[in-house]
């Protein structure tokens, strides 16, 4: 799914405009952003969490020369599931099987 996608379903599924979907989404992606620039936290309840997590400088290889390289330490964001949405990505699974059974 896109993001122009994603604001097509919220604008749908809230009876807002097109215009305050995107406003409330790209709100959303902007505090998330914010939030984990400054190095917390995010969680959502019955969806994940965000964090951020620093990587160290490590050593790697072009994959066209084999010649080894470093590679730079840097941060990275980071999502973890929660447990609900774990829960329906499982169900989710078992269901076409079902289907095809019957």
């Amino acid at each position: 799914m896109t993001k122009q996608q994603l604001i097509e379903k919220v604008a749908t599924k809230t009876e807002l405009g097109k215009g305050q979907a995107e406003v409330a989404v790209d709100s959303v992606f902007e505090m998330i952003g914010e939030a984990l620039r400054e190095n917390e936290r995010v969680d959502l309840r019955g969806f994940g969490s965000f964090t951020v997590k620093d990587r160290k400088e490590r050593q790697g290889r072009n994959p066209r020369t084999g010649e080894p390289i470093t590679i730079a330490a840097k941060r990275d964001a980071s999502f973890k599931p929660g447990k609900e949405l774990t829960e329906k990505l499982a169900q989710t699974e078992t269901a076409p099987e079902a289907e095809e059974a019957a």
